[in-house]
């Protein structure tokens, strides 16, 4: 009887430790997560102090847990809004180099052109004088449109360039022949004999072929660099999915419900949940890389065969040279002229031929090395070049390399691969880490995708990459594309738009929505489909493209 009594009493009190045992597993206290969680900015209010039942949990495993419903939601959110910062910040030096290189390119550009003019305006008028400032606007004309032209003007260079050397001819010959008064008919008729009477020498056509390709080439370039800050910034605007929120939250908030708000993810895990997050992105490289490499290829053309500081700061030379030849053969051309065209009428002024012809005779002096303007902006075109050219090259492979940088970069994941959280609890990862791009999210464990609706925006940005590569390619063969002017509708020729003067390269990008594409990325490259890209132009912007079709062929195109 006793013995019973006994044996009852340690089983009462056994029953007893065990239910003290539970109620305090149970009661595991919260205290760590509150405290986390209260450092996110978030209130307490609806923070339990002790583990509660987690039935109600969307996302992370339930059983006891410290997060209520609430909390779930409110760090759902917050996953979302941590990995558009983290986009954002790891892509923010290389967005911000192609805004201050366009920028530094741009002021050299247009300080270069700026030298140039101030240059053969001081020299001709101490040469020329009166004689030049009469007809100073055939030179400020050249200036103005060659501006216009770089800051996507609608302005076709070859047409204009003729057109100079046209009104050149027609104010010296008038000046030559002062004696004489000519009509505007007999003036066109001069001017239809300048190729064959070369009354400039062999410089017209030298120069330009030298303007043409450098010109198209530094206007092409700086368009490349803000077409790849734009894109770059469309991009970083990640659009993050349900499926991605869901995957965030599991990874980075997963540990707070359970407990360990301190846990780091797995280096994999990590991996897993950014390629997922981020496959879009990914796809964006190829295209990417072949708009870096065009760039690449045409900042050596700036320096190399179509030096575009070779070619502006002596313009005032090569106009002298061309003006000096046509003093020399006056009399030749004169007469040619005269035979063609008719004897023309003598003035009533009675001008002398000999006095103008005095003064034209004065030899131009370009300046001396001392005299010349500094270099534009500070810089020199190599040091420009070579600068840009490195930070291009840091751009390569960004979009595909963006996912484990997020992981590496902003110590998201933990070091120790025993010690960190696997999804569901502490211990190592097991699944392999998939591969970059959409297609390959077929295979991800922890980023549930629908492989075959890959992201709009994403493709209009390939779209637009695609037709600024094949711009860029043509550049680099000297070669210009045709756009619509937005302020002369139904003119296609020239190139960008009608900008006023004070105009820079600045402008806004717009892209035609571009169609759904298949997973498939051969059968993208295979699709036809057409991208219309245009840039508006205001006090500070320029339209640069303008309802361009393109073949996505034509982005395959080799280098000749």
């Amino acid at each position: 009887m006793c013995a019973m009594w006994r044996l009852r009493v340690i089983l009462c009190t056994l029953s007893v430790l065990s239910l003290s045992s539970a109620g305090e597993s149970k009661a595991r206290s919260c205290s760590e997560v509150r405290q986390a969680y209260s450092a996110k900015g978030f209130s307490l209010l609806h923070a339990p102090h002790q583990e509660i039942s987690g039935e109600h949990l969307r996302v992370c495993p339930k059983g006891y847990t410290c997060c209520t419903s609430e909390m779930e939601d409110k760090l759902s959110q917050q996953s979302k809004h941590e990995l558009e910062i983290m986009v954002e910040n790891s892509s923010y030096n290389m967005r911000t180099t192609f805004i201050s290189r366009h920028k530094k390119f741009d002021e050299f550009f247009l300080e270069l052109l700026d030298n140039s003019e101030k240059s053969l305006n001081s020299m001709f008028t101490k040469t020329y004088g009166k004689l030049y400032m009469q007809n100073s606007e055939v030179f400020q004309d050249l200036f103005t449109e060659l501006k216009r032209y770089y800051t996507g003007g609608n302005v076709n260079l070859e047409e204009m360039l003729n057109d100079f050397w046209s009104r050149l001819l027609e104010r010296m010959f008038q000046l030559l022949n002062s004696q004489y008064h000519f009509t505007d008919d007999y003036l066109e008729c001069v001017t239809k004999y300048t190729d064959q009477l070369k009354p400039f020498g062999d410089v017209p056509r030298k120069l330009k072929a030298q303007v043409t390709k450098a010109f198209i080439a530094a206007r092409t370039f700086v368009q490349g660099l803000m077409v790849g800050r734009e894109v770059a910034n469309r991009v970083a605007k990640v659009n993050i999915v349900p499926a991605c929120v869901r995957a965030l939250t599991q990874m980075l908030y997963c540990p707070y419900c359970r407990g360990m708000p301190g846990l780091k993810p797995c280096h994999n895990y990590c991996y897993n949940v950014m390629r997922g997050c981020l496959a879009n992105q990914a796809d964006l490289d190829t295209e990417w890389n072949l708009f870096i490499d065009a760039m690449l290829a045409v900042a050596d053309r700036l320096v190399g065969p179509v030096n575009i500081e070779a070619v502006i700061e002596p313009i005032d030379i090569k106009i002298s040279e061309a003006i000096m030849t046509m003093q020399d053969n006056s009399m030749q051309v004169s007469a040619k002229v005269f035979q063609e065209c008719g004897q023309p009428k003598p003035s009533s002024v009675g001008r002398s031929a000999r006095g103008i012809s005095d003064s034209f005779g004065s030899r131009y002096r370009p300046f001396t090395p001392e005299q010349r303007p500094t270099t534009a902006a500070g810089t020199s075109l190599d040091r420009l070049v070579i600068d840009i050219k490195d930070k291009l090259l840091e751009s390569k492979r960004f979009w595909s390399k963006l996912p484990d940088d997020i992981c590496a970069e902003s110590k998201l994941s933990a070091s120790d691969e025993e010690q960190c959280w696997n999804s569901h609890t502490k211990g190592r990862y097991f699944p392999e880490v998939v591969k970059e791009g959409l297609t390959n999210q077929v295979n991800n464990p922890e980023v549930i995708l629908d492989i075959t609706r890959p992201d709009t925006l994403i493709r209009q940005q390939i779209m637009t990459l695609r037709v600024m590569t094949n711009k860029l390619k043509n550049a680099y063969n000297g070669n210009d594309i045709s756009f619509q002017d937005s302020s002369d509708e139904g003119s296609s020729s020239g190139s960008g738009s009608g900008c006023s003067d004070g105009c820079t390269t600045e402008f806004v990008l717009v892209v035609t929505e571009a169609p759904v594409i298949g997973p498939d990325r051969s059968d993208e490259r295979a699709a036809a489909a057409a991208a219309g890209q245009s840039f508006s132009c205001g006090p500070s912007t320029m339209l640069v493209m303008g309802a361009l079709t393109f073949p996505l062929w034509a982005a395959q195109t080799q280098w000749r």
